[in-house]
């Protein structure tokens, strides 16, 4: 960069207080400095070109854009959003979807694939507090797992399928099956029921997949997986720390072998992981080593979650 007199730096400066300092505009200052509006623009960018000024972003309260960006950096996420949970230490579902929410809301911008994850109880919790859209938001919305737990439940699940497309003027898609049976040879006979072929081949076209992650440590209201016990206690068994429907990975975020896989009746791995944007809704330090794995693994690359995980994701 070229040498300039104290003159024309006393002027860089003069210029700059005005504009950035005063909140005076352009023309006023050239009308007071009897100088062209041409020149103040071209003083004010080398005002900030030689550091005379700095653009300094002040966070507010609650936003940790930051940490955002490091998680980003760090698992080679396509987006973060990091939530304040410290009024709900006990129960961090609230506020991660209030924020899923409203995440959502700006981001459904029409034509996508919705594929939804209906049994997770933070999902339900998402589409609960997803405002009506104006407009068409989504071609579809698609199921990825079979019905999964009691009758109530999967009846419940349908509803949320039927409940997101209505909010964003799309076609539901449901899995009109179990999502887990008892043997491989019964999944084997359902897999050639041709309603399950014709929501196979759509599952191709998943633009967003939106998940829970869920995690093999027990927790008070039951396991996240919904399995029986002595299937809980085999995951673990095999190294196991959480799941993306019901897709079973270790701490570092490989598929885990069980027999689990042969019982599932839902979307394969390979077509869930070529969908573009995989959105993981979780939080909660119990979960944090199957959200870390999750990450790890990709097979979520946009995460939705608390404060206090992703503050230890980040040492």
């Amino acid at each position: 960069m070229r040498e300039v007199t104290k003159d024309h730096l006393r002027l860089l400066a003069r210029v700059a207080r005005m504009y950035h300092e005063q909140g005076i505009r352009q023309p006023e200052i050239a009308a007071a400095l009897n100088i062209s509006q041409p020149r103040v623009s071209r003083l004010l960018k080398e005002a900030v070109t030689r550091g005379l000024v700095r653009t300094v972003v002040t966070l507010p309260d609650g936003v940790h854009t930051e940490l955002e960006e490091e998680l980003e950096r760090r698992y080679g996420l396509r987006d973060a959003v990091v939530v304040d949970v410290e009024d709900f230490q006990d129960d961090v579902i609230p506020p991660l979807a209030t924020a899923a929410a409203a995440y959502l809301d700006v981001t459904f911008t029409g034509g996508d694939v919705i594929g939804l994850a209906a049994w997770s109880r933070t999902l339900q919790a998402v589409v609960k507090h997803l405002p009506q859209k104006n407009v068409q938001a989504a071609e579809r919305v698609m199921q990825l797992v079979g019905g999964l737990g009691r009758a109530a439940e999967q009846v419940h699940a349908t509803r949320l399928i039927a409940r997101l497309a209505d909010l964003t003027y799309a076609h539901p898609v449901f899995v009109p099956l179990p999502g887990v049976v008892a043997t491989a040879a019964i999944r084997e006979a359902l897999l050639q029921d041709p309603d399950l072929a014709e929501v196979q081949a759509q599952w191709r076209d998943l633009t967003v997949a939106l998940v829970g992650i869920g995690s093999t440590e027990p927790a008070p209201t039951g396991g996240d997986i919904p399995i029986n016990q002595a299937g809980q206690d085999e995951l673990r068994a095999l190294g196991a720390v959480g799941e993306v429907c019901l897709h079973v990975f270790d701490a570092t975020g490989k598929p885990v072998a069980s027999s689990l896989d042969q019982r599932v009746i839902g979307i394969d791995a390979a077509t869930f992981r070529a969908v573009g944007r995989r959105i993981g809704v979780a939080g909660g330090l119990r979960k944090l080593p199957a959200i870390k794995a999750a990450i790890e693994g990709g097979w979520v690359n946009i995460l939705i979650t608390d404060l206090r995980v992703a503050r230890r994701l980040c040492r």
